[in-house]
């Protein structure tokens, strides 16, 4: 869509979503949006975010706690943003209250998310905002996906997100010319908010990466995004009719690749990355050996991640996949920067009930190379490939000469076979309770959630015991050789 200024829109809105701090495309975005400032002025421009802005693979994010991506939001001149899972779920209340009340200078708003133990939003979160534009009252509301199992840990109450916009929505329509939802809700959710939330002009869409070249119109409401990892800017031009006052809304998306990156923006980019790397060069342990690791059963590093994992939930079984896992540690010093290199997903433990048969499909998946190399986006991994399954508590003798889901002979619990029937106590990772990778284990009952300890700080905690280190190279899984090996 060309910048240049041919219908004289009277209002441009421009909206990102879901950049998971891919923070040179952050520069690229603030370089379209300062041409369009410079185009437009600023009181015929308004910048939004949908969430997902944060993401903490990134030294820069990590180590700053978010202020990194707060800054850039900042600078860009937004003027609203809303909460994504990466925000919400990643980080302390404490954290957030930092980044948004303590740094941020635009409003932040979301619908649906309540302190727990007051059921009111802190001061610094709105579940609506009204702005005016070029002579037109924009009204905006927001709601954030309610992973509500997860948000209760962490001291909030996500509530129903079409509830929470309906109310604001009634409330906005009698105030303002133009409503619009900011939703971190996913593609679905929001065409089911078009259907059955009257009054809403237009839905800024966001956390399933959908890219909307062309806008959605259902019924009176128009539907847009704009994709993943700042690919794409959106941009809407918003007017109104003279005849009957209603929106007059033509949306598309623009590509980033040809922009360059904004100066002030790669500023404090460097700066945050100089900052985040000195933070993370604590030391966590010096190790006398290397601990490798790789997709295959019974890596050291993956094996002491398990150890973790049974140990902190207090489980008779530790599981976890080695694709967690980006590499091993060579021997020498160990700093938290490395473990977050290593292990990058912000996945959390989880503790659950599982009973025998599913556990034993899961270990015979885990024997086959099409679940080893199976690529794996999204659910909080940041890894490529599923990987092995790494174990502690149990002892898996194997043969590979035997059909596949048969290969197993004999796995143990102590001194006694896993029996189908049986139900065990498995301290594992969220992820699997997604129905992601080995997929017998969203069969687990009884779900625990531990936040907000990411599986890193697990790691962590193991590599300080030197015995853990020990038993870490003791194998799991013992292989039957095959004739003329």
């Amino acid at each position: 869509m060309s910048a240049k200024v041919e219908h004289a829109p009277r209002v441009v809105l421009l909206h990102s979503n879901d950049l998971h701090s891919r923070l040179e495309q952050a520069a690229q975005i603030a370089s379209y949006i300062s041409a369009e400032r410079r185009l437009y002025g600023d009181d015929r421009l308004l910048v939004l975010d949908c969430g997902d802005h944060m993401d903490r693979m990134r030294v820069e994010t990590e180590g700053s706690d978010g202020l990194v991506n707060i800054e850039l939001l900042n600078a860009a001149g937004y003027a609203a943003v809303t909460l994504g899972n990466n925000e919400g779920l990643t980080y302390s209340r404490e954290e957030l209250v930092s980044a948004y009340q303590g740094h941020a200078k635009f409003p932040v708003i979301c619908a649906n998310m309540l302190d727990l133990n007051t059921g009111e939003r802190p001061e610094w979160l709105l579940p609506s905002y009204i702005m005016v534009k070029n002579g037109i009252r924009i009204g905006v509301t927001a709601a954030t996906a309610a992973f509500a199992d997860f948000y209760c840990l962490l001291g909030w109450e996500a509530t129903d997100p079409f509830e929470a916009l309906r109310q604001q929505v009634t409330e906005l329509r009698e105030q303002a010319d133009v409503v619009i939802v900011m939703s971190h809700l996913g593609l679905p959710s929001d065409e089911r908010i078009a259907a059955e939330i009257p009054g809403v002009d237009l839905i800024l869409g966001a956390h399933t990466h959908h890219l909307l070249l062309e806008p959605l119109v259902r019924g009176t409401t128009t539907i847009c995004a704009a994709g993943k990892f700042g690919e794409y800017l959106g941009r809407v031009e918003l007017d109104l009719d003279r005849d009957t006052g209603r929106p007059v809304i033509r949306g598309g998306c623009v590509a980033m690749a040809a922009e360059e990156q904004e100066e002030r923006a790669t500023a404090i980019i460097r700066s945050f990355l100089d900052a985040g790397c000195r933070r993370l060069n604590r030391e966590i342990v010096a190790l006398d050996l290397p601990l490798p690791a790789g997709n295959d059963t019974d890596a050291p590093l993956a094996n002491l991640l398990a150890a973790g994992l049974r140990q902190w939930t207090g489980a008779d079984i530790g599981l976890v996949n080695t694709g967690q896992l980006l590499g091993g540690l060579a021997s020498g010093r160990v700093t938290s920067g490395q473990l977050h290199a290593l292990c990058p997903s912000p996945i959390n433990p989880c503790l659950m009930q599982l009973n025998g048969t599913d556990l034993l499909q899961a270990l015979e998946e885990s024997l086959l190379e099409e679940f080893r190399s199976k690529p794996i986006k999204g659910f909080g991994f940041r890894g490529e490939v599923l990987g092995a399954l790494a174990v502690d508590g149990l002892h898996i003798v194997y043969d590979l000469s035997r059909p596949p889901y048969a290969r197993i002979i004999e796995a143990s619990l102590g001194d006694k076979a896993l029996e189908p029937d049986s139900c065990y106590s498995v301290g594992t990772i969220d992820m699997f309770t997604f129905g992601v990778g080995y997929l017998s284990l969203k069969n687990g009952t009884g779900l625990r959630y531990f936040l907000p300890e990411f599986i890193r700080d697990l790691l962590a905690s193991q590599l300080q015991k030197e015995n853990e280190r020990q038993q870490c190279f003791v194998n799991r899984w013992s292989r039957i050789p095959i004739h003329n090996e």
